[in-house]
């Protein structure tokens, strides 16, 4: 399909990264890119949260998102067979890169909430994997005395057993709150009814829901956020850490001290809370311009 450049459309398709898993995608593709951007999307979303910023940062640049294994509608292995934890994730963010021929010398990664873990650990393994990285309101460290209590909870059984199960009985309001909690009503938003009925139709898919996946996640997030600690100095890719000052999930002080551990710059978000990219779609757009004038 051709694209207008001056108002790209992104287009949703599948790829199959490995025998078992396939990749619900979006992409906006660019005939002379100034770069390349790959988004990773957190809990509870999909790719689709991209749109609007891809097709924006589509009229300069080649742009790549796609949805993590357990949510919207890519594959959801049963966890026998895929553990869903953060190293499984980098391994196959690394599966991706290749099978779509991204160049990493041109790519910048934004990945927030749970992409964020799997990035920085893939760029432990190969640093080259891109330009650079940006990440944000995620737990780069085993600390939940910063993280929202539900949060804590799930970091270990049994407590995550009965907020998984409670989880799974609150979809209408997770989809209905998550993005707003924390909020002071003034800048409380909601989501476009194409976002919510694509978050709807992701929900529970192969007998696994988001929040199952979610599950999974945390039960092994100790070992790859403990990990990923005692090894920064592994860490060469360059790096941005943003955070949203008024993130209830993850509190700020979680940024403040992934940043002076890992000796790179921090820029708290005023007024913006877990999400970002939804609240400040505009922001998000400026970020991945700001990385391309490195």
């Amino acid at each position: 399909m051709s694209q207008d450049h001056q108002h790209p459309t992104a287009e949703f398709g599948f790829t199959e990264v490995r025998a078992d898993l396939r990749l619900r995608t979006m992409t906006v593709q660019h005939p002379d890119p100034r770069g390349i951007v790959l988004f990773l999307h957190g809990f509870p979303e999909t790719s689709y949260v991209w749109k609007g910023i891809a097709e924006t940062l589509g009229q300069e640049f080649e742009v790549h998102a796609f949805d993590w294994p357990g949510y919207g509608l890519s594959t959801r292995p049963s966890a026998d067979h895929f553990s869903y934890a953060p190293r499984d994730y980098a391994l196959l963010l690394k599966d991706y890169i290749r099978r779509a021929g991204i160049d990493s010398s041109k790519l910048v990664i934004y990945a927030t909430d749970i992409g964020a873990l799997p990035a920085l650990l893939l760029a432990m393994d190969e640093p080259q994997i891109a330009k650079s990285i940006v990440v944000g309101d995620f737990a780069p460290f085993n600390r939940p005395q910063h993280m929202w209590a539900p949060l804590q909870s799930l970091k270990s059984l049994p407590g995550a057993e009965g907020t998984r199960a409670y989880m799974n009985k609150t979809r209408d309001e997770i989809l209905a709150n998550t993005y707003r909690r924390g909020l002071d009503e003034d800048v409380q938003f909601d989501l476009s009814m194409e976002l919510h009925e694509d978050l709807s139709e992701g929900w529970e898919r192969e007998g696994m829901t988001v929040v199952d996946a979610f599950f999974h996640y945390y039960l092994q997030f100790d070992r790859d956020e403990e990990y990923l600690e005692s090894h920064l100095d592994q860490l060469q890719t360059p790096v941005k850490v943003i955070w949203g000052e008024k993130d209830l999930y993850i509190d700020k002080a979680m940024g403040v001290e992934f940043a002076q551990k890992l000796g790179v710059q921090l820029e708290v978000l005023p007024g913006i809370g877990h999400f970002p990219h939804l609240q400040d779609p505009g922001g998000t757009v400026a970020e991945v311009r700001a990385q391309f004038q490195n």
